[in-house]
């Protein structure tokens, strides 16, 4: 039997703005029954029909809505959305390494696919995808005919779905690491044991940006594959990049040769102490960077995300020369633009510094922000000029 959900008053508002979520405790009364990951209908408190989306019972959000007219789910309309977020990425000129489908933006809910080169890295978040995985392989094979698909679905969340942590191959065969070419640098990417997907695709037009303000001496914290080093190192004389992973400076290393780069070093350690260290040696840096990874996985631990935030830009603003540039970033959606940047120019005062924004960026465009819902407005980078 079919299944409708019918929402409490006034709580289709969110809906309607196009947020794709129900929450558990949205909903008045419900009608037939089905079983977890099946598709419901969801309508106002009214009967006014919303869309539908597979409901899960075991999580605190019920239903991803994702059709909104009649269409019937299954292969062909994943296809369809598939080729559609696709042809746009390759309308803006991305060819070799881009974010082909980024979840609740294109209309395909907790559903990541990555790009890289001949390959695809793909996470799978909740119950209803993870059901019809079959169909969704079936359609990226089609689309981009690729070498190989990796799953990372190897995330915390999943539990959230009542789904275990998964990794491993779906299609064909996938090394180790894939070479791709981001703004024009050759970088291999380690899709099976890098953080996330394997790269951090959301920060390459940042990327690309500090090649304006990196001069002399560069430290890049939380560098991870390094790719914000080697766009700095295009053009500064000497690049320090940072992360307490070995794993990941093995594969700055790489990368660097690869690129024919002899002016980046590498320091292993945590962030937060290095840069205290740093300071009592009373070293300067011309550009410091800062890229750390989220702070807070929910609401609740926002606060305290904005203290470990302080504290890092605190210390990276007594680094910085002056005249020179601190590129600062946060991925932590909980914690949103202007309390981030409130934040910032409070350790900027604090740390006793004259601090002028030259630029707020966010994530590349292929990571698109769907208005309505918050969740895919999450990244934020500010470049600013230290005096």
């Amino acid at each position: 039997m079919a299944i409708t959900l019918y929402l409490k008053k006034g709580e289709e508002k969110r809906i309607l703005a196009g947020s794709p979520f129900v929450y558990a405790n949205e909903v008045a009364r419900t009608e037939g029954k089905e079983k977890n990951g099946s598709l419901a209908a969801v309508r106002s408190f009214d009967g006014r029909y919303l869309g539908r989306g597979y409901i899960n019972y075991a999580s605190k959000i019920l239903v991803r809505i994702f059709l909104r007219g009649d269409e019937e789910d299954g292969e062909e309309l994943f296809f369809d959305r598939i080729h559609a977020a696709n042809a746009y990425r390759r309308s803006l000129g991305y060819e070799n390494c881009y974010r082909a489908v980024f979840g609740e933006a294109d209309d395909l809910p907790a559903f990541i696919v990555d790009k890289y080169g001949d390959y695809l890295s793909v996470q799978i978040l909740s119950l209803g995808m993870y059901l019809r995985k079959k169909e969704l392989v079936d359609a990226l094979v089609k689309e981009f005919s690729p070498k190989g698909i990796y799953e990372r679905s190897d995330v915390a969340v999943r539990k959230k779905e009542g789904l275990p942590e998964e990794a491993g191959v779906l299609y064909g065969e996938v090394p180790d690491e894939a070479e791709i070419c981001e703004n024009g640098l050759e970088m291999l990417v380690d899709i099976k044991r890098g953080q996330k997907t394997g790269y951090f695709l959301d920060q390459k037009e940042n990327r690309f940006a500090v090649r304006r303000y990196a001069r002399g001496n560069v430290l890049d914290c939380f560098c991870n594959s390094g790719g914000f080093s080697l766009n700095a190192a295009t053009v500064a004389e000497r690049v320090i990049a940072a992360d307490i992973s070995p794993l990941a400076l093995e594969t700055v290393k790489k990368n660097a040769a690869l690129n024919g780069f002899t002016n980046i070093g590498t320091v292993c350690g945590d962030a937060f102490e290095l840069l205290r260290a740093f300071r009592a040696e009373g070293r300067q840096f011309d550009l410091v960077i800062l890229d750390p990874p989220a702070f807070c996985k929910s609401a609740d631990e926002a606060k305290d995300a904005c203290k470990g935030y302080f504290d890092v830009n605190f210390s990276a603003f007594k680094l910085v020369k002056k005249g020179g540039f601190l590129v600062t970033c946060s991925c932590s959606h909980y914690v949103p633009p202007a309390l981030f940047a409130k934040t910032v120019a409070e350790a900027g005062r604090r740390a006793g510094r004259r601090v002028q924004c030259v630029e707020q960026r966010t994530q590349a465009p292929d990571h698109p922000v769907l208005f309505g819902a918050d969740e895919t407005q999450y990244l934020k980078c500010l470049i600013l000029r230290v005096e």
